[in-house]
Formats: structure tokens, sequence, C-alpha cells
């Protein structure tokens, strides 16, 4: 249903709902969005001064009413994009996001169902009919001058989500976080929250965000960190060599890639899973930095221990298995692109690298981000970029006009399937990046196999 339909359908019900003794308003980010002059997505409504019944009967008549869970008095109309709520009062009832009692309260006035909100910019509601903004918190004033607010301190304590939302909608408005809120945060207890629910805060501000890098900034202002992001925390004061990287610790390197990450994250063919390993690309270097006596730091094999240690942080916040499996390999070949180049490496390497890669593409993206991250001359890596992308123009050349030599193709020439068949492919494919012609390659590849399996028969009769 289009953007515009759904708003028809909100003021439809606002009419007879007004009809009824009631008002409708929009709420929360959907206000917040409205008054920024962006388009939001999410269209929530809520129906004060009239019964759930009433309600019900209202929604029948505009559409075929959906509901979710009674207690929540929450609906909405088949083939719509719109969440309709009733006010409503919350008790705490245990340590997890969930664990909440509700109570419906159509009759409790706009402040008193304002007051459960989380940050006074998401307190605000609008008449639907009238347009008459309904502010008690100063939401306005805060979201004028840039500032996230709690709304009530009782009420915000209550929900240790707002510890990340308030760090996303940071890193996403730019907005800085009120002292007090921030003191606040620093209180609460993220450890009963569930890992998809981190993740999803996470991932608003890994693919909403100019510079991600600030809700990962105001994690560590509020020392929210340590739980979830201790793969990131211990990256803080892990030393780098100046030479490489004259921008400072592990930390700020991340945080600078991560950023820089974003500027290009339109490019990617998995925008989340990109960002995912920019953040964690450096992971290994805690475990494996290391300072010599002459002052050299290394950080040697930095990069095959991060791949398990990324596992481990994707693992707790529930990512999927392809999106594992895509940001560990990213960050074991994260500093082959730069790295070839300053060994002067051959095709042969390089095309290697690309093949190895689940997606050469955006090994290339993270590899430019990196260097972002490094604070150095970019236009000094325009001729490495140029030297990259000719190599991948020459590895998707290869890829969509070379036929590789098959298993199958060995089976026909009276080979069968054994112990040398990986041996044997695995050389056919290195014909094949190095481009051979088919035939060529397949003669290549049989005279291969013909002298591997002539050895082993000599091995055998000795």
């Amino acid at each position: 249903m289009e953007y515009r339909d759904n708003l028809e359908m909100a003021r439809q019900l606002a009419v007879k709902v007004s009809e009824a003794g009631g008002t409708v308003y929009y709420v929360g980010g959907f206000v917040r969005d409205h008054l920024m002059g962006y388009q939001s997505k999410d269209i929530d409504i809520e129906v004060h001064g009239i019964l759930p019944e009433q309600l019900e009967a209202i929604l029948d008549q505009l559409g075929e009413r959906q509901m979710f869970g009674a207690s929540f008095g929450i609906y909405n109309l088949r083939h719509y994009d719109l969440d309709i709520a009733m006010p409503r009062k919350e008790q705490k009832t245990g340590e997890h996001h969930r664990d909440f009692r509700c109570e419906i309260d159509p009759f409790c006035g706009t402040e008193k169902a304002a007051v459960r909100r989380d940050f006074t910019i998401n307190a605000m509601m609008q008449n639907v009919l009238t347009g008459e903004i309904i502010d008690h918190f100063g939401g306005q004033r805060d979201l004028d001058n840039g500032i996230i607010r709690h709304v009530n301190e009782d009420s915000f304590a209550e929900d240790a989500l707002r510890v990340l939302r308030a760090a996303q909608f940071a890193a996403r408005f730019g907005f800085q976080i009120a002292p007090e809120t921030l003191a606040l945060c620093r209180k609460m207890n993220l450890i009963h929250l569930a890992g998809e629910r981190i993740q999803e805060e996470m991932n608003k501000a890994l693919l909403k965000a100019r510079r991600p890098s600030v809700f990962f900034e105001q994690l560590r202002l509020m020392d929210q960190l340590g739980f979830w992001f201790r793969e990131l925390k211990a990256l803080i004061g892990v030393p780098q060599s100046p030479v490489y990287h004259p921008e400072g610790n592990a930390w700020q390197h991340t945080m600078l890639v991560t950023d820089g990450a974003a500027s290009l994250r339109e490019k990617a063919s998995k925008p989340l899973a990109f960002m995912l390993s920019a953040v964690m690309h450096d992971c290994g270097k805690p475990v494996t930095t290391v300072t010599m006596p002459n002052g050299k730091i290394s950080s040697i094999g930095h990069e095959v221990k991060g791949t398990r240690i990324a596992e481990q942080f994707m693992e707790r916040i529930h990512t999927d298995n392809k999106t594992q499996q895509y940001v560990m390999n990213m960050i074991l070949l994260h500093m082959k692109p730069n790295l070839l180049p300053a060994q002067h490496a051959g095709t042969k390497a390089y095309m290697k690298m690309l093949d190895d890669s689940v997606s050469p593409e955006d090994l290339l993206l993270l590899s430019k981000a990196d260097r972002i991250g490094q604070m150095t001359d970019m236009n000094a890596y325009q001729e490495t970029e140029k030297l990259l992308q000719s190599m991948l123009r020459r590895y998707r050349d290869v890829l969509q006009k070379t036929q590789e030599v098959s298993g199958r193709d060995l089976v026909r020439a009276g080979y069968r399937s054994g112990p040398q068949f990986s041996e044997i492919l695995e050389y056919s494919h290195k014909l094949w990046l190095a481009g051979i012609p088919y035939e060529d390659a397949l003669k290549q590849t049989l005279s291969y196999a013909a002298k591997i399996q002539n050895t082993e028969k000599a091995d055998s009769s000795k």
C-alpha cells in the first residue's frame, strides 16, 4: 500500500473515531520524522477517548482488522502499514525486554500516554485531523537543539534497550545525548537483553547513520561496551605502528574505518555484512599486538585470529550464518588488497586473492575504507585503486569468458573420483585463474593427472 493511502486511511479512522467522541494522534517516530522533514516508513497512531470494542467496530467497518496481543491493544488493517494502538499503562515484571504487564487505558489523557515514551523527541503527538502538535515534555525544543533526552527517569530505567536506542539515535541524527540521560544509561544493566534486539539497534546505526562510529562512541561514554561489545572494547588503547597508523590506536582506527565504510556501503553487495566487516576487521589485534625491544609494533596474524573473535561476537547477537561467513572471509583477506601492491606482487597473487573472496568488489571497498581509517593521503591511493580495479576486471573477464576444467572432464577421460581428484582440480583451477584457454588447460590437466598416477604406481611398486 502506498504511503499516501496509509495516511488517508489514518484520516478516515480519525473521522470515525471523532464521531464516536474520541481522538486519533500520530505518535512516536512518525511525528519526529515529520518535523525533521523526513517521510517515515513507520506510521504509528494512537486512539484516545473510546472503548476498545468501539475501536474494533470502527476498524471492522474500514477493512480487515488484525490484532496483536489483547493486553497491548495493538491493531492494524490488512493491506495497510498502520500500527494502531490504544493508550496503555505498563508495569515492569522482570529483567527481560518484554517483561511488562500492560493495561489499556483509553481515557488516561495525552500526558500520561506520552510519559511512557523513551525520549522527548519521540513523545510528541500530532492530531491526525487538525495537525496540532501535543508536546508535554519539550520534544520540539530538543529536536531543534539536537538533544536526546529521556522523558521520565523511572519508566526509562525499566527498559534497558533504551540505552542502545539513545546511541543509535545519536548516530543517525547527529544529536548529543543529554548529560542526565548519559548518567542514567551508565547505571542500567544490559545483560538480560536478547541478542537480536542488540543487533537490531546496532544495524540501524550501521545502515542509516553517516557516522556509525557515534553509536559505539556513545556506548563507550556510557561504559556499556563491556558485555555485548567486549571485542570492540578490547581495541581501546591497543597500540599500532605510527608509520602505518598515524591516526592512533586500534579503537580510533576502527571507528574511522567504520565511518569510511559508511561512505561506501551503498556500493556493497551486502551493505550490512560489509559494515560488520569494517567494525570487526581488526578485532584480532588485542591478542596479537606486540611491541618489540626496538619499539616496533606488530600484529602478525591478527586477520586469522580475528575471524574466530568476530564469529563469537556475531553468534552472541545471533547474526545469520551467511552473514557470519561473509564477515569472516572479509576479515581474513582484508589486508591483502593494500599489501599486494606494496609487495609488487604478480598477477597470480591478485587473481588468487579475488578468487578466495566471497565478494571481490566488496573486498576492494573494505580495503579503501581501511585506508581511509589510516588518515593517509587518499590521492596517493588512487594508483593502488586503479591497479586493484584493473585486476578485478581481469578476474571478471576470466570468470565470464574462460571455461574451467571440471571433475566431469576427468571422469570422461577415464579417471575415477578419488584422493587425487582434489589435487588435480586445484591444478586445473590455477590454470583457469591464469586465463589458459579450456582446450589447452584440459591437455595440461590430463598430463598432470597422468604424472600423478604414474608417480603413485611407481611408489606402490617399491
